[in-house]
């Protein structure tokens, strides 16, 4: 008897979990717009080349078109749909609107899923190929735009609109620095009073 080539599984998008039965063969890609419906993540190129299909993978970005549906299976996968809070846009989606970071639109939501990785790689002292320091005492880098555009290299955009989505993760990048601190400070008045 041959072994199956298919399986039920259960794939936790955007905090919800969801059982579906897929073909061993089935790309993440796949799952989410074909099976679920999640068609927020684009279809680009199918194979791996233009970034248009990023979604994040507990927490790292990943181009979903070479990512297995029955890899994913038991981690948290995070749409374009699932990045906004009781519909308020998250602060990267918010600077890709300000900056106009996008034209047809078509490449935004991978471009906005990688773009809030990451500014989550530079601020936990990552490097990049740009990157002169790589000491792990050096910190991170400057988020300079050679900064971002080398770490946002993976993402294409086919009409161009490279500089305004320089700017809106620059932009973002400082939101999340400048937010994080505060962050911080609520956290340690919370411990004081309970305490």
């Amino acid at each position: 008897m041959a072994p199956s080539t298919s399986s039920v599984i259960t794939l936790n998008i955007n905090g919800e979990k969801h059982t579906l039965p897929v073909d061993h063969r089935t790309t993440l890609l796949d799952a989410l717009r074909e099976h679920l419906d999640l068609t927020g993540t684009k279809k680009g190129c199918d194979q791996g080349q233009c970034g248009a299909c990023t979604v994040l993978l507990d927490g790292r970005r990943v181009v979903s078109c070479l990512q297995l549906a029955v890899a994913a299976e038991g981690r948290a996968v995070t749409t374009i749909e699932g990045l906004a809070d009781d519909g308020r846009l998250h602060p990267v989606q918010q600077a890709f609107l300000d900056l106009d970071g996008y034209q047809c639109g078509y490449c935004t939501p991978g471009q906005i899923c990688s773009a809030l990785a990451m500014i989550e790689e530079h601020a936990a002292g990552w490097p990049s190929a740009v990157t002169a320091d790589v000491r792990p005492e050096a910190g991170p880098p400057p988020l300079t735009a050679e900064e971002i555009r080398e770490r946002m290299s993976g993402n294409l955009c086919r009409c161009g609109a490279y500089v305004s989505i320089v700017q809106a993760v620059a932009r973002a990048a400082e939101a999340r620095r400048t937010e994080a601190p505060r962050a911080d400070e609520e956290q340690d008045n919370v411990k004081e009073a309970v305490a």
